[in-house]
């Protein structure tokens, strides 16, 4: 059945009027004239039996139902763009993935890994973007997403990856007073987390005389990155902070929560053993590295 789409030109052409306020300018940015403007604008506005501008003279501007339209167009084209750029940069004999994923497990475990995967695989270019709530992933141009398990992927094929176990974290140098404790040191805390120095004063039996005082941050990565700075006691999952720890720029004297609080899953819309092609290799291969990381956790998906 043939689509009911406006022409690629139209659509351009209505973009960049709306955009600039102009026809004038519209023509001026796609190096034609103010007339063919006006009238690849005439034909869209004939198609979809809508009117988007309101003519005043010489001037013209956008109807309430023309500024939600450009909103979707340009959405559509830049998207568009994304991904013919995209395509046009990649070998001719490869292929490649789009991954969403939480962004400092992105940063902080994935993409450190990610090199071994090139060398197993150098033909599949991964490309990886930042979704910090789950989604809807049918539809929605990813291959896969990594992020906690949530009721919100139900129907989806979800494989157990790891487990985030906070652990208290901060710069040497917050302990250097003799008899310092923990309840004497500034915390820091994750916004979306604000009960987690409560629960992890009541799991491990140290008092901390008002859990709830310190900085908040969005981001697990802020808040590494603010312990680094001596700012103060970060409680974040020690997956995040292996290597600080192992070259001693973080320290760790305090128990790590036993209470497991998310766990990382892979998500697929279909089995792994349908994938097929690279969303099959590269979905075996993360399994495959986060047993080898945590070869104590290995959950069935």
């Amino acid at each position: 059945m043939r689509r009911k789409i406006p022409s690629n030109s139209a659509l351009m052409a209505f973009e960049s009027a709306a955009r600039h306020g102009s026809f004038a300018r519209a023509a001026d940015e796609l190096a034609l004239t103010e007339g063919a403007i006006s009238r690849q604008i005439a034909r869209l506005e004939a198609f979809l039996g809508v009117i988007l501008f309101e003519r005043i003279g010489n001037r013209v501007r956008l109807l309430p139902n023309g500024e939600r339209y450009a909103a979707q167009v340009r959405e559509t084209l830049d998207r568009l763009e994304r991904d013919s750029q995209v395509l046009m940069g990649q070998h001719s004999d490869g292929a490649s993935l789009d991954i969403a994923a939480i962004p400092t497990f992105a940063t902080r475990w994935l993409i450190p890994r990610l090199g071994r995967f090139q060398e197993l695989h150098p033909n599949i270019t991964v490309h990886l973007a930042e979704r910090m709530e789950p989604f809807v992933l049918a539809g929605s141009g990813f291959d896969a997403a990594i992020h906690f398990e949530h009721p919100a992927w139900t129907g989806m094929r979800t494989h157990h990856l790891l487990n985030e176990v906070l652990v208290p974290v901060c710069h040497p140098a917050l302990l250097d007073r003799d008899g310092a404790t923990l309840d004497d040191l500034p915390r820091l805390h994750r916004r979306q987390n604000p009960d987690a120095w409560q629960r992890y004063a009541r799991e491990t039996g140290i008092t901390l005389t008002n859990p709830a005082i310190g900085a908040r941050y969005d981001l697990h990565i802020m808040l590494i990155e603010a312990a680094l700075a001596g700012l103060g006691v970060a409680l974040v999952p020690r997956l995040y902070v292996e290597r600080e720890l192992a070259d001693g720029r973080l320290i760790a004297p305090w128990p790590e929560g036993n209470l497991v609080s998310k766990t990382f899953c892979l998500i697929l819309p279909e089995p792994i053993r349908l994938s097929g092609g690279s969303t099959q290799i590269f979905a075996n291969w993360l399994i495959k590295e986060a047993q080898s990381s945590n070869p104590s956790f290995n959950k069935p998906g």
